[in-house]
């Protein structure tokens, strides 16, 4: 290292650097240490919990303190991936170091910790060469690291090493319905890219695949959780084998590249089923491609796994059992409306009721439940489906979306005659949904005297256990979150963040949970809405009548410790 361990002593204290560097001011610092006193820590990890700093600025103060360089940025493409040859991802990320260049007598390593000399001394015995330190941000090493491994992975394992004993191993576990074709030997790498890259979204638990084409390369990107996150890229000139390759598994015209194309794709993995929607689409660069995973193994959930508040699992128990009136579920797409739904038709799913679904499409087979899936090209809609449902004499029914007035003033009908009709509809929250029924021309006293209750949701990653790590919040944070008291449940409640590790595949969060909005329409609501009122007036008298928002939710979950403070914002960014 750049400084010699006899000078570590006479090092300035870091604190005193950032003031120096007009960073922080001498009472944050103060308080940083009071917290640091209370609770235990390095005071550079203190102040990032604060966001008194960033972690630009903390490695340039450590930089300052250590007498090392410090590197801004890291540019992966400068990089040779052999330097990692002998290292494994698990440890770089791990340890946050990163070799950058060797030279004869030297390795240049970047770290986040210079303290963390058991890392360093790893490079030093791994190379046999003394090793030059240099200080870079956490967040910037970390991303550094996966891409350069990401490009060692799969640039240069996954298409160049044929003889690769493990993608022999993802080929042999994918099996497919259709032949495949393309198994010349100059193909076989294709075949491989393709099946690794499958396994490796099952594997991680991705819901959906998109490939990408570029001017230079293919960007390979996965959906976990909500969030999409850049896999690896690949090389341009495979560009049309891989696009061949999955429109041939899809049963896809490979000669047409003009026009936008759909197909499903089935495989088996490890024992286990899994749909693929395909869909193709023509971009600047050639052909853009989204797989769809469908897991046809996965188990439906129960009502208490959704991440329900005791006291709106309550209130839905009651809902769902009534004999007659309109559920709604609002919300974006891929917000777990349907799994919702899905979770209460199972709640109450018993052999004296005839429960009956229209669908677009039908994504769980649910045993005694007669489930049919629109069909646009033989005139086969929701309102279409939904008048031959109520011939076959049903107790219940679940619409899979409202979405135009012939299906509304059906379902209105429905309810109206005696049928629990159970349904979803594309809005912010809960109040907007009357809105939305009396946009598409439903007259406010019918929805008024039909609907029984409208229920917003979104999905939150939850964080990790395994590494998740408290903190304290700013009171700018908590007050936005609205929680009452921030200055008081700041320092009381216990709050935590996403950190990342092998266990999350260093997303910092695994798995998600819903938060909700839940409006149950009493005679102050109905009557708003029969005087077509505005949704902000409706929301009022919710809220006033004990509804929780959906941000008032998120807040509740982030008290519990499930989710972390910048997910519930992420995801309620328009419930101000």
């Amino acid at each position: 290292m750049a400084v010699a361990a006899s000078t570590l002593f006479e090092r300035r204290l870091l604190g005193e650097i950032l003031v120096d560097m007009g960073i922080v001011s001498p009472q944050t610092v103060k308080n940083g240490l009071e917290v640091q006193e209370d609770r235990g820590g390095r005071l550079g990890e203190i102040l990032l919990s604060m966001k008194a700093i960033d972690e630009a600025q903390l490695a340039s103060a450590l930089a300052e303190q250590f007498g090392l360089e410090y590197v801004a940025t890291i540019d992966v493409d400068d990089i040779d991936p052999k330097l990692v040859a002998d290292l494994t991802l698990g440890y770089a990320r791990t340890n946050l170091v990163l070799p950058l260049a060797a030279h004869e007598d030297e390795v240049r390593v970047a770290v986040a910790d210079p303290l963390n000399t058991f890392g360093i001394d790893d490079i030093r015995t791994l190379f046999d060469r003394d090793v030059e330190v240099v200080i870079a941000p956490r967040g910037d090493l970390l991303s550094a690291i996966h891409k350069l491994f990401d490009r060692r992975a799969a640039a240069d394992q996954v298409v160049d090493d044929l003889g690769s004993e493990e993608l022999d191993d993802f080929a042999d576990e994918l099996t497919f319905d259709e032949k495949d074709i393309l198994d010349e030997d100059d193909e076989a790498p294709i075949i491989r890219l393709v099946n690794s890259v499958l396994s490796q979204a099952i594997k991680e638990r991705a819901s959906d695949i998109h490939i990408e084409p570029y001017e230079k390369d293919i960007l390979v990107r996965f959906r976990k959780d909500g969030v999409l996150k850049e896999i690896v890229r690949a090389p341009k000139r495979f560009q049309a084998s891989i696009a061949s390759r999955i429109k041939i598994m899809g049963n896809l015209n490979i000669a047409e590249k003009r026009l936008p194309q759909d197909g499903r794709i089935r495989i088996k993995i490890a024992g286990r089923d899994v749909d693929l929607r395909l869909s193709t689409v023509p971009v600047a660069f050639g052909e853009r491609i989204v797989l769809r995973i469908l897991d046809k193994g996965a188990v439906l959930l129960d009502l208490e796994q959704l991440g329900f508040r005791k006291e709106n699992l309550t209130t839905i128990e009651d809902l769902i059992v009534r004999p007659h009136g309109i559920i709604l579920v609002t919300g974006p797409t891929g917000s777990g409306k349907t799994t919702t739904l899905y979770a209460a038709l199972a709640r109450i799913n018993t052999p004296d009721r005839n429960i009956l679904t229209v669908e677009d499409p039908v994504e769980y087979q649910i045993p005694g439940i007669g489930q049919m899936q629109v069909n646009r090209k033989i005139d086969f809609t929701f309102a279409r489906g939904l008048r031959a449902i109520l011939r076959q004499d049903p107790d219940v029914v679940l619409i899979g979306e409202i979405r135009d007035l012939e299906t509304a003033e059906n379902a209105v009908q429905a309810s109206l005659t005696g049928h629990l009709v159970f349904a979803t509809l594309h809005t912010n929250d809960a109040p907007s949904a009357f809105t939305r029924l009396s946009d598409m021309g439903v007259e406010p006293f019918l929805s008024a005297s039909s609907v029984i209750a409208v229920m917003a949701q979104r999905l939150v990653r939850q964080l990790c256990k395994s590494c998740k790590e408290p903190y304290v919040p700013l009171v700018d944070e908590l007050k936005k979150l609205g929680v009452p008291n921030p200055e008081k449940v700041r320092h009381e409640g216990r709050f935590f963040r996403a950190v990342g590790c092998p266990d999350c595949f260093d997303s910092g969060y695994k798995g998600r949970m819903g938060i909700h909005e839940l409006m149950v329409v009493d005679d102050d609501v109905r009557s708003h809405v029969m005087q077509n009122a505005p949704a902000s007036t409706i929301k009022r008298a919710a809220v006033g009548a004990g509804m929780k928002t959906l941000r008032e939710d998120g807040a509740l979950k982030v008290l519990a410790g499930h989710t972390s403070i910048d997910e519930v914002m992420r995801v309620t960014a328009e419930d101000r």
